[in-house]
C-alpha cells in the first residue's frame, strides 16, 4: 500500500469518531473521542511517509477494533447516566435520589 493522502487520513479520523460515537455508554464514547482527537492531532504535522503509513495502518486496525467493541457495547446496554438525561441515581417509586449507606452498600 502506498502512503495515504491527507483525504484518506481525514476520512479515517471521521470514521473513528463516528464509530466511537455509537458506543452505548457515555464514558466509552467520550474516551474514544478524546483518544482519537489526541492521536490524530499529535501526528498532524508528520512528514515522514513511512510513519504516516504506519500511523494510518494502526488507525485502520483501531477502527476495526472500535467497530467490534461498539457492537458488544450495544448488546449489553446499561441505564443512561444522569449526565445523558437518564434517571440513574433516582428512586423508581418517587423520583427521589437514592442515598448510599456510609459503607457504600445499598
Amino acid at each position: 500500500m502506498s502512503t495515504p493522502n491527507s483525504a484518506a487520513v481525514r476520512s479515517l479520523y471521521r470514521s473513528i469518531l463516528r464509530t466511537g460515537h455509537s458506543f452505548a455508554n457515555y464514558n466509552f464514547r467520550s474516551h474514544a473521542h478524546r483518544l482519537a482527537s489526541h492521536r490524530f492531532h499529535e501526528h498532524a504535522g508528520e512528514k515522514d511517509p513511512a510513519k504516516i503509513k504506519e500511523f494510518y495502518e494502526d488507525g485502520v486496525q483501531n477502527l476495526k477494533l472500535l467497530k467490534r467493541q461498539t457492537i458488544i457495547s450495544q448488546m449489553y446496554q446499561s441505564d443512561k447516566l444522569v449526565l445523558e438525561g437518564g434517571n440513574a441515581g433516582q428512586d423508581a417509586s418517587g423520583g427521589r435520589l437514592r442515598q448510599r449507606s456510609p459503607q457504600g452498600w445499598d
